[in-house]
């Protein structure tokens, strides 16, 4: 099987910016929310919120996409999906975190959506239409990500994402 992670990272990278320390973001901060902790920021969409010991002013790329592989494409099981549904829910799980990605996927193949993949919702991918997958996907992705708290400060960044994405899947399928 083919190790598509490498050329998903770039356009997962492409997402993410450099070092970010603003303090209105409660992923820059260490305890999760605003004024909450130390503000030790986001790098490469790596946040203090999810790796508070992390130096995240210091992060390498290199140590950035280690991260990336081992918490977010093996932890999800990115590598055992279609490369069409592996790189959205990469980037929904980057995004959103791993289980609320996961239930996105499952909702969009039409199982129980439980936040873990397992043999049932392996099954009801590999039956699926690829182009179902994704559009289904991402219609859950933007109807959860409309209705946080957040979303007219940050929507049209996480709206452009996705517009981005159903572009990378037309090229996935």
């Amino acid at each position: 099987m083919t190790d598509h992670f490498p050329s998903f990272i770039d356009r997962l990278l492409s997402h993410e910016g450099g070092y970010s320390s603003d303090r209105t973001d409660p992923g820059n901060w260490t305890g999760g929310r605003v004024g909450a902790g130390e503000l030790r920021g986001t790098k490469f969409g790596i946040a203090a919120n999810s790796y508070p010991t992390l130096d995240i002013k210091g992060l390498t790329r290199a140590q950035a996409i280690a991260i990336y592989r081992r918490d977010f494409w093996q932890a999800a099981r990115c590598h055992q999906l279609p490369p069409v549904a592996a790189f959205q829910l990469l980037d929904g799980a980057v995004n959103s975190g791993i289980r609320q990605a996961t239930r996105w996927l499952q909702r969009a193949v039409g199982v129980s959506d439980d936040g873990a993949i397992g043999p049932v919702t392996l099954a009801a991918i590999k039956a699926a239409n690829p182009n179902d997958i994704v559009l289904l996907f991402n219609a859950e992705r933007l109807d959860f990500m409309t209705r946080l708290s957040n979303w007219p400060h940050h929507g049209r960044g996480w709206a452009r994402r996705i517009a981005a994405n159903l572009r990378y899947a037309a090229t996935d399928n």
